[in-house]
């Protein structure tokens, strides 16, 4: 909610400060250069007459011309008209460029260990002198000098510099939390790092020229619209030049200034002015939320999105599976299972090898042992085995996955073993008995979205460990406001079926893929493609990287693989998957404003013409004074009262422009309705309302 109230407040607050304002002002005379200018056709033939019309005063000015004052003002106003358009760019321009400010001093001159080989032998080095491959080592305090991969070690980072969030986050080899940022800081124990990318290309350098807009490319739409803008003014040049002889039919003439003037009042410069501002303004709001929009075609995609793929680990879930109860057989306690589960997870340093510790110390009061007081030798996981665990005092402790750990204790001959003060061989029957009781609890341990481990002590089964990949807090609920949204959420994950149904159930997801292959993420988007469907996909690991570059949105994690960031079109660096509710709101009120202004602009031009024209040539056809509904004093003053209006409106409209209209999940007909009641009335009535109001004003004054 914070957040929102930020951004809400930004563009107000980017019209305010100097920071921005003023350098603003300074490169809205730079861009006058007309090889900026013809990317913006209207405002490149307004520059154009603008140039016309000065070139025209000059030599009335030497010559002797009559109206010098009036051509004056019109010469004046059509300049504003085309700073106007560039401070309106400059500004949205501006709040990106602060923000790359800031991402600079997140680089540093620091010292880099590189590391000589395997050991932790290093020499320091300069940063920026790092090539792709280098091994550096980063200890507690040290900057991250690149981009790298975690490929030994574990630490705790502080990202703050990217992500705003003071929390810090663990990096470790391995997985998809192996990816660290140059100018983040460890905060504790140490990583082996390769570096990933050469200077000059790191992630944050290619932020800065993001969000400084070095690397915007307009978008299908506003190609499109640019392409309307120019019909439109291609028209009104073929409707202007006709003018003079409807002039001349009726013995008079009308001087290329106020035709000049005519021309740039009736051509669409109110969007013309505005589209590029509200481009970049509209990838502005996306970093704002801390999501890094790699062009704006993916933001305006982000807006019509119809389907919403998700990897399940580290994005609907927290990634780490968790140890959240001990499901004894009959005849064992919990305490003795706990116990037992503990001794056989204190020398695993996976993150569910310290929550089963944990679990048993918080629940049952079990604290930890030291392994060399206990002469425990650890039995370490391996693919082949499925297990891992401890040998201790002439006694064996194994935990695994359920199969394993069956054929484990089924596969010799009876055991002995001790149960209370009683030895006893457990025969193949009874085995067989336990073995089916450990699959029933194992089956309702996986129906219910978790994941079974069993475990056993000295031949002897004592029950299940249940994990469980907790689901994100909230996510539910942001869920069903995507279902509301009219978008189709389908979860992505590996898991079985059966847990991959629960784990759907629980999050709120419309729909699930188990057992997801990367060849089977792709098909999956490329089928609802095919139905012409706009899909997007949240991901983070290097087995999402296919899907996250084919999807029309690929939002990847901050916190995933250097495949996945960099397959991706946007990048979260918060990574919070729910984030895409942000993302197509914003896409979605990009569209919203985009419309809402050209239906403005087009009614406040119908309106300037049906304002203007009845004035102008009510000196050559008394008939049209009938039309003249404003009552304005001549049609000198009308025309000038027009050009001013028409220069002021734009103004008027860049904090709109900045903020966008504001999102409402409506249909395409209801929206239609809204902006023609609201920006077409309102550009229709505005420019009567506004042209009488300065053409009192100009009256009063004199200057017409």
């Amino acid at each position: 909610m914070d957040t929102m109230k930020l951004q809400k407040r930004a563009p107000m607050s980017a019209m305010l400060d100097p920071k921005i304002v003023l350098p603003a002002i300074r490169a809205s005379f730079a861009k006058l250069d007309p090889r900026l200018m013809v990317k913006n056709p209207v405002m490149f033939v307004v520059e154009v007459v603008a140039a016309l019309t000065t070139v025209i005063f000059l030599r009335d000015l030497v010559t002797g011309g009559v109206n010098l004052g009036f051509t004056f003002q019109i010469v004046v106003w059509l300049w504003f008209t085309v700073l106007f358009a560039n401070f309106a760019e400059a500004v949205a321009e501006g709040r990106g460029k602060a923000q790359a400010d800031s991402l600079r001093k997140t680089r540093t001159e620091s010292q880099a260990k590189l590391l000589n080989g395997a050991g932790h032998d290093f020499k320091l080095v300069p940063g920026t002198s790092l090539k792709v491959g280098d091994l550096v080592l980063v200890e507690a305090g040290d900057t991250i000098p690149s981009d790298g991969e975690v490929i030994e070690g574990v630490a705790s980072v502080n990202e703050a510099a990217i992500t705003g969030e003071s929390a810090p986050v663990i990096r470790e080899s391995g997985g998809d939390r192996s990816a660290v940022t140059g100018g983040t800081q460890v905060l504790s124990d140490w990583i082996r790092v390769r570096i990933t990318a050469a200077q000059g290309s790191t992630f944050i350098d290619r932020m800065i020229k993001l969000v400084e807009g070095a690397e915007r490319a307009k978008t299908p739409n506003e190609i499109a619209l640019n392409i309307l803008l120019a019909g439109l003014t291609i028209i009104f040049v073929f409707a202007t030049v006709t003018i003079p002889s409807y002039a001349a039919y009726a013995g008079g003439s009308i001087s290329v200034i106020v035709l000049v003037a005519l021309f740039v009042t009736l051509i669409p410069t109110t969007i013309g002015a505005l589209l590029s501002a509200i481009g970049i303004a509209g990838m502005d709001r996306l970093v704002r939320f801390n999501v890094l929009a790699m062009s704006g075609r993916a933001v305006e995609a982000a807006g019509d999105v119809d389907t919403l793929l998700l990897d399940k680990t580290g994005t609907i879930t927290l990634g780490n599976r968790q140890a959240t109860a001990f499901r004894p057989v009959r005849g064992v306690t919990e305490q003795e299972l706990a116990d037992a589960a503990q001794l056989a997870s204190l020398a695993d340093e996976t993150p569910e090898g310290r929550s089963i510790v944990v679990l048993a110390k918080e629940k049952y009061g079990i604290r930890g042992r030291d392994m060399a007081e206990l002469g425990a030798t650890f039995i370490p996981f391996t693919a082949q085995t499925r297990m891992s665990g401890v040998d201790a005092g002439g006694s064996s402790v194994r935990k695994g996955a359920v199969d394993a750990m069956l054929n484990y204790v089924g596969g010799g001959a009876p055991t002995a073993v001790a149960s209370g003060n009683t030895a006893r061989a457990i025969q193949p029957a009874a085995l067989s008995e336990i073995g089916r009781e450990i699959q029933t609890i194992a089956d309702e341990v996986s129906k219910s979205g978790g994941t079974p481990l069993a475990v056993a002590k000295d031949g002897r089964l004592l029950g299940i460990i249940q994990l469980k990949d907790i689901v994100k807090g909230g996510i539910r609920e942001r869920f069903a406001e995507l279902r509301r949204m009219g978008i189709r959420t389908i979860m992505i994950t590996g898991d079985n079926p059966m847990t991959a149904a629960a784990i759907a159930a629980e999050a709120g997801v419309d729909d699930f893929l188990a057992q997801a292959t990367p060849e089977d993420k792709l098909k999956l988007i490329r089928d609802e493609q095919a139905k012409g469907k706009l899909v997007a996909m949240c991901g983070d690991g290097t087995n999402d990287a296919p899907a996250l570059a084919q999807a029309d949105v690929g939002v990847a994690m901050n916190t995933g693989t250097q495949a996945a960031r960099e397959a991706g079109n946007m990048v979260d660096l918060d990574s919070n998957p729910t984030k895409l509710i942000e993302v197509v709101e914003i896409g979605k009120q990009l569209l919203m404003t985009r419309g809402a202004l050209t239906t403005f602009s087009i009614a406040n031009d119908v309106a300037k013409y049906f304002a203007i024209i009845p004035a102008m040539f009510l000196a050559f056809y008394p008939q049209l004074n009938v039309l003249n509904v404003m009552n304005l004093s001549s049609p000198q003053s009308a025309i000038l009262s027009a050009i001013i209006f028409n220069a002021l409106i734009i103004v008027g409209l860049i904090p709109l422009a900045l903020k966008g209209v504001a999102y409402r999940a409506v249909g395409a007909g209801a929206l239609l309705r809204r902006n023609l009641l609201i920006y077409g009335l309102g550009g229709i009535v505005i420019p009567f309302i506004g042209i009488k109001a300065i053409d009192l004003v100009v009256v009063a004054l004199h200057l017409a």
